[in-house]
């Protein structure tokens, strides 16, 4: 096969953002540019790696066993350029997902139990969802995940070989109102008084399932601000606007103004918090970092 590194990292970045036009965009390419990538690769595999789909891009079992290889090719290229210009790191790096509430949550403890126990380690981090975190992983972007899942806790994906995955915590889902005003003083809230509130929630895609909103609401929810932020949600919150869920992990760092009401009338939502990361022996860095995540859980 004649494959380009080019071509690689077009075929990681589609495995990652889950489609030919996010993939564009994140390379600063062309859409036209990356589905040129995608048709020279596949005339060089003789395979089909892409499966179009509605909802975006998969790769098919051929595009992931490429994928396993593309992931070393490029990891042994990096090492190369490092040697090369002689900016070997000084430091064992570890690139960490988190989904979108675990930066205020869990982040901040993490780094500092780490930064004790083991200084020669350095963290990057990125924000994003449970799925497309996944797809990171599976592309080989991140090394590391804290993730969410909720009951029945199926795997996070379909495909194989399946992730390797730690339970951290579980935290229950709660309701984020304003302090004063119709909620004030209480500590639990009816569902059926939650079918009119005006809700603050984050953008849906039909990936990603709508966050924010109450899952049981028996209702459509009246959405008046969308917001992926959860300092902007928060923020709203306090000032009177709307009122969103939050795990409730999420206490000790809530603004002024902000309450959390347990839920009645429907059955609990427990979210579990995993650390995720691909299979096969982690390094001894990746090792730490979950260490340092479970003990601040």
């Amino acid at each position: 096969m004649d494959i380009s590194s080019t071509g690689l990292r077009v075929l990681r970045q589609i495995a990652e953002s889950g489609s030919f036009t996010a993939a564009a965009t994140r390379l600063g390419y062309t859409q036209s540019a990356v589905s040129r990538q995608a048709a020279s690769l596949e005339r060089s595999a003789g395979t089909t790696l892409f499966e179009r789909r509605p909802d975006g891009v998969r790769l098919t079992p051929a595009g992931l066993t490429l994928l396993r290889h593309a992931r070393t090719i490029l990891d042994c290229l990096t090492a190369a350029e490092h040697d090369l210009t002689g900016s070997v790191p000084r430091t064992e790096l570890v690139r960490l997902g988190l989904f979108l509430s675990a930066g205020a949550a869990i982040l901040p403890l993490s780094l500092t139990r780490l930064a004790a126990t083991d200084p020669q380690i350095t963290v990057t981090t990125t924000e994003g969802t449970t799925p497309s975190l996944v797809r990171a992983l599976r592309a080989g972007s991140i090394d590391l995940a804290v993730v969410t899942s909720r009951p029945p806790h199926r795997p996070l994906d379909g495909e194989s070989p399946r992730l390797h995955v730690e339970t951290v915590a579980d935290t229950e889902l709660v309701v984020a109102v304003p302090s004063t005003g119709e909620f004030a003083g209480r500590t639990a809230v009816h569902v059926d008084e939650l079918v009119a509130a005006p809700w603050i929630a984050a953008p849906a895609s039909n990936a990603e399932p709508l966050l924010g909103v109450w899952p049981g609401l028996p209702g459509r929810p009246d959405i008046v601000h969308c917001a992926r932020d959860w300092l902007t949600k928060l923020q709203l919150v306090a000032g009177g606007f709307g009122v969103t869920t939050v795990p409730w992990r999420l206490s000790p760092v809530l603004p002024p103004g902000v309450s959390l009401l347990h839920v009645e009338g429907a059955p609990p939502e427990i979210r579990r918090v995993l650390v995720a990361r691909l299979p096969g022996r982690p390094t001894p860095a990746v090792t730490a970092v979950t260490r340092a995540i479970a003990s601040t859980t």
